[in-house]
């Protein structure tokens, strides 16, 4: 169980907004105010490589915390700068060879889609969308398929979509790429932090995702997990001093742990402030954070459901925290606006979902946190 008086007296924000944009970016805890401000602090006063070697014990905590998160080892975690980099670090360094097949959702990220574009315009490979089963889902039966026929090089899927509330069958997927033996891709934007995670579980190679969102961490971090057998297959689309080491004047040797794919330059206040985040996330327990967030999306469609005017368009057999709904007569970013400027934070969904026709043009969308309380989804429900 959640001290949820607790949690939302550890959170500031919590006394100035109802916020329900939790797949947009958290209202970070007080420890992870503290702590990255106080590195910031630390630089402002002594300097910020003298900061970033006092600092050395919490920079590295980083990893372990990570770690523990995922159940990986600490050598098969990098520190990227968002959610979005670190995927591309994983996607392009795939060696893809023209004709190569890469298969993806309906519900994939746009920048994902944009990603696969580029690889198909550049090397001639095919970007194939695995149709949805019944409930909205990617369809195991049609990825089954697929991977029969060969050829495929890549499968990357969201586990949490951005715009319609579902939960992907990620271990499934992990399971038939292991009996295929193709490389899996998993970004874990939207549920790491919301929902328990263990890459061993998954069956993924590689895992992607934020601090901003429900891990409560700072804007402009992320992470990457890179299975340790196959590091020494993916070279990093680019490198520096720090993934890399310059032996001669003419031959480098890239470093043989994940951190390949990291830049010397950072923010390290971020990173510390990543770490913290994660260590109390580990500290209320994943298990009660995802139950928690569950009840709570739950409990927001069902009263969001009695109104006549309003549809939700949430879908999947398993669904999470992130709830979207459009009412009828309503322009939704205006909409998103208006319920702003009463206090209760949502946003709205992006438009350009072009591998999904099912997604409507934009609808509202509210995501709920484990520190967010029943009293918040009323708030709501009396706003609109």
């Amino acid at each position: 169980m959640i001290d949820i008086d607790k949690a939302r007296a550890e959170t500031p924000g919590c006394a100035h907004v109802v916020h329900l944009n939790n797949a947009g970016a958290a209202l970070p805890p007080r420890a992870v105010l503290d702590a990255v401000k106080g590195h910031l602090d630390l630089e402002a006063h002594i300097g910020g490589y003298e900061a970033r070697e006092r600092a050395a014990p919490e920079l590295d905590r980083f990893y372990d915390a990570l770690a523990e998160l995922l159940g990986a080892h600490r050598d098969e975690i990098a520190y990227v700068e968002n959610a979005t980099r670190a995927w591309d670090m994983a996607f392009y360094s795939v060696p893809f060879k023209p004709g190569d097949r890469i298969l993806t959702t309906t519900s994939e990220y746009v920048s994902n889609g944009l990603a696969y574009l580029q690889m198909a315009r550049s090397r001639g490979v095919s970007v194939e969308v695995v149709p949805d089963d019944a409930d909205g889902t990617i369809s195991l039966e049609a990825l089954e398929a697929e991977l029969g026929k060969g050829g495929v090089r890549l499968v990357a899927i969201n586990h949490v979509p951005t715009h319609n509330g579902l939960v992907n069958p990620a271990a499934e997927v992990g399971r038939l790429c292991r009996q295929a033996g193709v490389l899996y891709l998993l970004d874990a934007c939207q549920s790491v932090g919301q929902l328990r995670l263990n890459v061993a579980e998954l069956g993924c190679d590689m895992l992607s995702g934020t601090g901003r969102k429900f891990l409560r961490g700072p804007r402009g971090t992320g992470f990457l997990y890179v299975r340790r057998s196959l590091l020494a297959e993916l070279e990093p689309p680019f490198i520096d001093l720090h993934a890399a080491s310059w032996l001669t004047p003419s031959t480098f040797e890239i470093r043989p742990d994940a951190r390949r794919f990291e830049n010397w330059e950072r923010y390290f206040a971020g990173q510390i402030g990543l770490g913290v985040a994660v260590d109390y996330a580990l500290a209320l327990g994943v298990d009660a954070i995802e139950a928690r967030v569950r009840d709570l999306g739950s409990d927001l469609r069902a009263r969001l459901s009695e109104r006549p005017d309003v549809t939700v368009h949430d879908r999947g057999a398993r669904r999470s925290g992130i709830v979207t709904f459009t009412v009828a007569g309503q322009d939704s970013e205006e909409l998103t606006n208006r319920l702003r400027e009463r206090g209760v934070n949502v946003s709205a969904t992006d438009p350009d979902q072009r591998f999904d026709s099912a997604a409507p043009e934009s609808a509202v969308r509210a995501s709920v946190h484990y520190y967010n309380t029943e009293d918040d989804l009323a708030r709501l429900i009396e706003a609109l």
